[in-house]
């Protein structure tokens, strides 16, 4: 196969794996709730996290970076060079942001590029994991240590692996930042929600939220006092 049709196959591939909602399947299958219908709508880790709980998030955590890591290794095994699986992770994160399988919406496709860089260098995977891990301690908001370790990525991979690794590096922190917009813009006003390992609630049912409380009723030995009509 030439390197244009194993190119084509790369990124159709990565694309059809990367768009599998492994956030929305989790919370359906195991915890019976929609993950985009609570918190922050999101499909990803850090929304399973608050919603789902621990386990929640790690499973989706996990089975999000197999998306982006799955490609990768495949064009690796097939004997492809770099250029093609940078090409194969780049669509597995468009896949993952842009889900046809949930309406167009997805994550925002920090865990995908999380597992492909781990795939693709895994020093670079290491360098990222230090970065998240030391802004988290620094200033407690997973979008910031997001953002961040993307924006070292595409220096630790044109390191590692040359001009292949920087383009990959460049376009998929683009997208990270851009999928982020609305983190940026509550950052600027402060209302920011740092990162918690606590589950929130379910919400209340509109039933619930919205029935009147019961009426208290009068004992039958309680007698009103009356005035006599004169």
């Amino acid at each position: 196969m030439n390197a244009l049709g194993a190119g084509l196959l790369a990124v159709l591939g990565g694309f059809a794996v990367g768009a599998i909602p492994f956030g929305v399947l989790v919370s359906r299958i195991f915890f019976h709730r929609d993950i985009r219908a609570a918190g922050s709508g999101n499909i990803g880790a850090a929304n399973a996290l608050r919603t789902l709980g621990k386990k929640g998030a790690a499973a989706v955590l996990l089975l999000d970076a197999l998306k982006g890591a799955i490609p990768v290794n495949a064009v690796w095994l097939a004997g492809g060079s770099t250029t093609i699986a940078a090409l194969g992770a780049l669509a597995a994160i468009v896949g993952h942001c842009y889900s046809p399988f949930s309406g167009g919406r997805g994550g925002k496709g920090v865990a995908t590029s999380y597992g492909a860089i781990w795939a693709l260098a895994w020093p670079a995977g290491a360098a990222f994991t230090l970065v998240w891990v030391a802004t988290i301690i620094a200033v407690g908001y997973s979008s910031v240590a997001s953002l961040l370790a993307s924006a070292v990525m595409p220096f630790a991979l044109w390191f590692m692996l040359g001009r292949a690794g920087l383009m990959y590096g460049i376009f998929s922190a683009a997208l990270i930042v851009f999928k982020h917009r609305e983190n940026l813009v509550r950052l600027r006003a402060g209302t920011e929600n740092p990162l918690s390992f606590r589950r929130t609630p379910p919400a209340e049912t509109p039933a619930a939220a919205t029935s009147p409380p019961e009426p208290t009723l009068r004992p039958r030995w309680v007698v009103p006092w009356r005035r006599r009509a004169h």
